[in-house]
């Protein structure tokens, strides 16, 4: 069966292996991300979804401050796999950051009391529809991209770094770039396992 989402979303993989020399210019990666942000559907239309997006020494800087929070809570024996990890991610080109708006979400609980607990979870499936948009998108123009949680450890600092607003909460960093090396085959567990259909 054919179907122009599934063959849009198939190349959309982990991407560890990045270059910095992107097949398109920073204004067409921006144009991208925003799009696929925007398009992105959230509970009650809040859209909540903010994002970051860091070229160059801004990106630099970034993984700069992972790389410093890291050290401070890993092991020095073990630290070597971890600094290979991070200068890979600082190899790229740019890096994505998914936030949501917490102020979004409190006015929506005080809005639709009957729902307040539910907001905080509807929150997170519109972050993650967001970066998966994100991540489906880039990888249509052969950008590469993998997404990483060194969240909640390194909010401060980041907030700090780049004024954010408070209420912004990180959910995850997407480290993206050309691809160098392109990842293994993608493997299935069996469908028995995953769905059940009933007729």
């Amino acid at each position: 069966m054919s179907n122009a989402f599934l063959e849009a979303i198939t190349p959309r993989r982990s991407i560890y292996a990045l270059g910095n020399e992107l097949p398109r210019s920073q204004e067409e990666v921006i144009e991208l991300v925003t799009s696929a942000v925007k398009l992105s559907p959230s509970a009650f239309n809040s859209q909540s979804s903010r994002v970051v997006i860091l070229f160059d020494e801004q990106h630099q800087a970034f993984w700069e401050i992972v790389m410093q929070s890291l050290r401070e809570i890993v092991p020095p024996d073990a630290f070597f796999s971890t600094e290979n990890k991070i200068n890979a991610f600082a190899a790229g080109a740019g890096t994505v950051l998914f936030y949501e708006d917490t102020q979004v979400v409190e006015e929506l609980q005080k809005q639709y009391a009957l729902y307040a607990d539910n907001f905080p979870v509807w929150s997170e499936h519109s972050t993650g529809i967001a970066q998966f948009s994100v991540w489906s998108t880039l990888a249509q123009v052969q950008i590469g991209a993998s997404l990483q949680h060194y969240n909640p450890l390194i909010d401060e600092a980041v907030q700090q770094r780049w004024e954010l607003p408070e209420s912004w909460r990180l959910r995850a960093q997407m480290p993206f770039g050309n691809i160098v090396q392109p990842p293994g085959e993608k493997t299935f567990m069996p469908d028995e396992q995953r769905f059940r259909i009933f007729k």
